[in-house]
């Protein structure tokens, strides 16, 4: 059984063959609708896509000190600073050197807001621990001028110790963001972008918290640290509808899908309203990433079995699985419709393999998702 053909041929035998190439997957376990883009040599967890398809990938300080942490991919794979060099000149050995409030700390994720603007998500907490006072923002980004506009802090009140500032999405109208809050005590935060106040939503609500009734697993084996401890990430993964009047998240830590009228986040709405209009929308599965598509599809990474899903109806259905997709993390869209998804590689790092080197390597993959 040396020969390709002759697994092929076994597997034929008993009757595997067909499930494994079913939905372009090979017997291998590669997937011919996952194409590479790019390869890098520190973990990426954020990726973003612009209208004119340029790509930008991000690089949380979890368990090296990253020497970029917002960068452009270009055409030849390369990586350039964004916006520039100064903010990206921020290190964990030069932490009381360098103001936090105009430095990248710690990026968790960018994201295009879909009016000329990449926004970076800093949760400012390098190795997803304490948060340095005063790093936690958004960052506003010109991408025609390629300059920084606008930093928006968040205040202690807001990004509390124990926060952890996930993912953002925006309304259509570009005016206001909702970012997961996938710490100590989850929620959702509602930011005004343009008065830059923000609130927290849904704190401390079940929908936004753990399940402890799940346990994170890779390949149907428990994923946890040397000292026993299991992956416990609260809110997480987050979409919003392409009318915005949606939002869609689920804890990492978690599986279920929860979505709430956007309405109900605004200032003003009461916590008891707003948790009377929370609603389950599916059972799904441990998940990281969610993405709803321009055509209306919400899309979801299944790190457990290396994997892209989609919701049909209430259903969950696999779209790929391929097992270079080590944890896909997070989502963006193309303007051709790929769907571009990070593999962050969190099973591999020091937290849960001793003696793993402090920089892992990483990837982006895109695949055109089908009609």
């Amino acid at each position: 059984m040396k020969k390709a053909t002759t697994v092929a041929a076994a597997l034929a035998a008993v009757g595997l063959v067909a499930g494994l190439v079913a939905g372009g997957v090979r017997a291998q376990g590669r997937s011919s609708a996952l194409t590479p883009v790019a390869q890098f040599d520190h973990q990426v967890t954020g990726v973003a896509v612009t209208a004119d398809g340029r790509r930008f990938v991000n690089f949380p300080r979890w368990t090296d000190d990253a020497p970029i942490s917002v960068a452009e991919v270009m055409a030849d794979g390369s990586l350039r600073p964004y916006p520039d060099a100064k903010w990206n000149s921020w290190r964990n050995a030069r932490a009381n050197e360098l103001p936090v409030g105009d430095h990248f700390v710690c990026v968790q994720s960018v994201v295009p807001d879909g009016h000329g603007n990449l926004w970076v998500l800093d949760p400012g907490a390098p190795g997803n621990e304490k948060i340095l006072e005063g790093a936690p923002k958004l960052v506003r980004i010109d991408l025609a001028s390629n300059r920084v506009t606008k930093v928006i802090p968040v205040p202690g009140d807001v990004a509390l110790q124990g926060t952890y500032l996930n993912d953002i999405r925006f309304s259509p109208d570009g005016r206001t963001g909702y970012i997961t809050d996938s710490g100590t005590r989850g929620a959702i935060i509602v930011v005004d972008l343009e008065s830059g106040k923000a609130h927290r939503a849904l704190d401390g609500h079940p929908s936004t918290q753990i399940d402890k009734t799940v346990k994170v697993t890779i390949d149907g084996r428990p994923l946890v640290r040397p000292d026993g401890r299991q992956p416990a990430f609260a809110a997480d993964g987050i979409a919003i509808s392409n009318d915005g009047r949606t939002l869609y998240w689920q804890a990492l830590t978690g599986k279920t899908l929860y979505a709430v009228d956007t309405a109900k986040l605004r200032g003003g709405v009461s916590e008891a309203d707003r948790a009377a209009a929370v609603r389950r929308v599916a059972e799904t599965h441990v998940a990281d990433g969610l993405w709803m598509s321009k055509a209306g599809t919400l899309f979801l990474t299944s790190p457990g079995d290396f994997a892209i899903k989609r919701l049909n109806g209430s259903a969950v259905e696999t779209v790929l699985t391929d097992r270079r997709l080590r944890w896909p993390d997070t989502f963006s869209e193309g303007p051709d419709g790929r769907i571009y998804v990070t593999a962050s590689h969190i099973q591999d790092t020091s937290w849960f393999k001793p003696g793993a080197p402090a920089s892992i390597r990483t990837e982006l993959f895109a695949f055109q998702p089908s009609r």
